[in-house]
């Protein structure tokens, strides 16, 4: 498993790992006040590590619009 630099994107560390033909990534907040995902290394392979980087945004994206969401009373 070969490991590039990592990419920054809304307070997390995205580090692409080249595994096999695929590329996975490992997601990691760089702040104690970003919520922990619950799985840091996505396990979805793709093709092209580009494509892995933009599925790493989605699952940021995603996690930081549930996280900001005002709690339902």
């Amino acid at each position: 498993m070969a490991t590039t630099e990592p990419w920054h994107y809304r307070g997390y560390d995205i580090l692409p790992q080249r595994q096999w033909s695929g590329w996975c990534v490992g997601i990691y907040p760089t702040r104690s006040d970003l919520p922990l995902l619950a799985r840091s290394t996505l396990q979805t392979l793709v093709m092209q590590k580009e494509e892995a980087l933009v599925e790493a945004k989605q699952v940021i994206d995603r996690v930081l619009s549930q996280y900001s969401r005002p709690a339902p009373r």
